[in-house]
């Protein structure tokens, strides 16, 4: 274990920054969190995934796993395979498996080949208790799924994952930057939703199982750059958040067999300005809960159910990297029987930090790790 370089606690009172919306409804009440940053040592973090130990596992672009236990950052924890960490590559996501607690198994993607010839592959691995070395160690490591096709350059992999009520698993795998077209074709893995069984086989019942000409792994289409995968029990409903060009960041619900639209319809232009498509709308094409222009660049969502904070109660959370800021956007209730945006808020502008991801532990408090390096500690002020 490395020792803390020393918790700094920073009481902030958060105030209402309204962001607006056609229907949006004015929030004028602050709201008061205190963030504890446990450290700054951590190399481009990715991910962050609370165990059911409470134990935090974080991931680093450069392929390390770092645990948070006990006050203390572990040391890298070797194991998994050399990644390309080149752009937007690297080490992604992680996510325990819903009986970590028999299995000990953790999910991860990441990129993997050359500058000329890589891809998104989802991994799984068991995660070895401390024991008497008071250190984990990753065994057993198996790669599950492998994107297809290869491509060239280094850019939106996506990786997010999510697992599903019934045990199968979701993730995201992103469009690879030049490569948009391919999002609306079904012969291929960019830009799509996929959904496994948790062994990496095909669950029967996918919507495309039983059709040659699709591939069968593929669950959603028309993605760019998902970031965000979070599953809200009470609403039965799978939310994403997604990075648009230039503008038409979204929030999606993703359903089986939809199509999302990219590149054929957008909110946003290419970073030139110049049109990527006419179109915000087309039949057949799913329009997002909530698209923001100018990009946020959301990084990772939730849906908070939780007892610290009962203003954040069954509302969005989404971390964002360009606006340096959580973005608090309400929801109708969930037993209102429809999904409806009311109003938004950001939280921890004042930070001025790129917030990459965000979890929560079981007594509803909140981690978020940023690009610089730090892991915060989010509690009530």
């Amino acid at each position: 274990m490395r020792p803390n370089k020393g918790s700094r606690i920073k009481s902030l009172i958060i105030a209402s920054a309204f962001a607006c919306t056609a229907s949006a409804l004015a929030q004028t009440n602050d709201i008061k969190i205190k963030v504890t940053e446990l450290t700054d040592d951590l190399h481009r973090p990715w991910a962050v995934e609370v165990l059911p130990n409470q134990d935090l596992v974080i991931t680093e672009r450069n392929g390390d796993v770092r645990v948070w236990q006990n006050g203390q950052l572990s040391d890298p924890i070797k194991g998994l395979p050399e990644v390309h960490e080149v752009g937007q590559g690297g080490l992604l996501d992680v996510k325990a498996h819903p009986n970590f607690t028999q299995n000990s198994t953790l999910y991860f993607t990441y990129a993997k080949g050359t500058n000329d010839s890589n891809r998104t592959v989802l991994a799984k691995a068991k995660l070895q208790s401390p024991g008497e070395t008071g250190r984990y160690q990753l065994v057993d490591v198996i790669e599950i799924f492998s994107a297809l096709p290869k491509k060239e350059r280094s850019h939106h992999y996506s990786g997010r994952i999510e697992f599903l009520p019934d045990g199968t698993l979701i993730f995201a795998v992103g469009d690879g930057g030049r490569y948009q077209d391919k999002a609306q074709l079904l012969d291929n893995h960019l830009g799509k939703v996929i959904r496994l069984n948790d062994d990496g086989s095909l669950p029967s019942d996918n919507p495309y199982a039983n059709d040659d000409s699709v591939l069968s792994e593929i669950y959603s289409y028309g993605h760019r750059n998902p970031q965000g995968m979070f599953y809200d029990e009470k609403r039965q409903l799978l939310f994403s958040n997604e990075h648009g060009p230039k503008g038409g960041d979204e929030i999606n619900i993703i359903e089986p067999t939809k199509n999302y639209g990219w590149p054929a319809i957008t909110y946003g232009v290419n970073y030139s300005g110049t049109t990527i498509s006419e179109f915000t709308h087309k039949e057949g094409m799913e329009q997002p809960l909530l698209q923001w222009t100018p990009s946020i660049a959301p990084s990772s969502i939730m849906v908070y159910y939780g007892n610290e904070f009962p203003q954040f109660q069954g509302h969005i959370l989404t971390t964002a990297l360009k606006f340096e800021e959580l973005r608090l956007v309400r929801l109708s209730s969930p037993e209102s029987g429809s999904v409806e945006v009311l109003s938004q808020q950001t939280l921890l502008k004042e930070q001025e930090e790129r917030l990459r991801d965000i979890a929560m532990n079981s007594k509803g408090q909140l981690y978020i790790i940023t690009d610089s390096g730090k892991l915060w500690h989010l509690t009530k002020h």
